[in-house]
């Protein structure tokens, strides 16, 4: 069985301060990173963690993995500024990581974190259903799902198909894992609330999957030196979309090295 991987979509390049993407998915969404990473690639050396679909692990799992690749990307190549960035499935991972290990990064970026996934009735509920539905309505789901998982009209021709074949290529198992680790996250706050690295939380008004405006402003109250951005026409899969340039909002609020 394949293990977790960071993906370097571009050129690597360690004169530049590294930037650790966790992307709201597995494997299947590979080809949707590259729109959310590529502007980012002219101000860091950027690094993907992938998810193979067939990983089953915990929490204290996925986040393990992500520090010991970033500690090795250290060892070979030192760095004086390190950016952890989680989107969605993938702030989760975040905040178990800096939780864990803050004294490897030095800013931290949460994009639509769901770690309120458990405070949404109906998510709680469909997370226990999902392994007792037939595969035929679990694909038809998956494709109904779309609308909730984005701003469709916000998305480029390329961000659209991406995003389409990820939701149908995702594997059902993997999917019952997934939603059954978020219907079962917890985090440390009490750890979060000593961290005093530069938190940044980005957050879709328009997100009709998630609470994400609301949890940020939890966060933030959570956080000790937190700033929070709101934008005001993105869904969930707000780095997907083609007016989101994650390196304009960074410059824009003060957060590039």
């Amino acid at each position: 069985m394949k293990k977790p991987y960071f993906l370097t979509i571009g050129h690597a390049n360690p004169d530049l301060p590294l930037f650790v993407f966790l992307p709201g998915m597995d494997e299947t969404g590979k080809e949707l990173i590259q729109c959310q990473t590529s502007s980012l690639e002219t101000v860091f050396d950027v690094r993907s963690f992938i998810i193979p679909a067939d990983e089953m692990g915990s929490w204290n799992d996925l986040s393990q993995q992500v520090i010991a690749l970033t500690q090795a990307e250290l060892n070979r190549y030192p760095r004086s500024s390190v950016y952890l960035c989680g989107e969605s499935f993938g702030g989760n991972i975040a905040l178990k990581v800096v939780s864990q290990a803050p004294e490897l990064f030095t800013h931290l970026i949460l994009a639509n974190s769901a770690s309120s996934f458990h405070r949404v009735p109906w998510l709680d509920l469909g997370a226990l259903l999902l392994p007792w539905t037939p595969r035929f309505l679990y694909e038809l789901s998956s494709y109904l799902a779309l609308p909730f998982l984005s701003q469709v009209h916000r998305l480029s021709p390329i961000a659209q198909k991406a995003l389409l074949k990820a939701v149908q290529d995702a594997p059902k198992k993997t999917a019952e894992q997934r939603l059954e680790l978020l219907r079962t996250f917890e985090m440390d706050t009490a750890k979060l609330a000593q961290i005093t690295l530069p938190v940044l939380l980005i957050s879709g008004r328009d997100d009709h999957l998630l609470p994400s405006v609301e949890e940020a402003q939890r966060l933030s109250q959570i956080f000790p030196n937190a700033q929070q951005i709101t934008l005001p026409h993105s869904g969930h899969a707000c780095l997907a979309e083609a007016d989101t340039n994650l390196l304009a909002i960074l410059r824009s609020t003060h957060f590039l090295p």
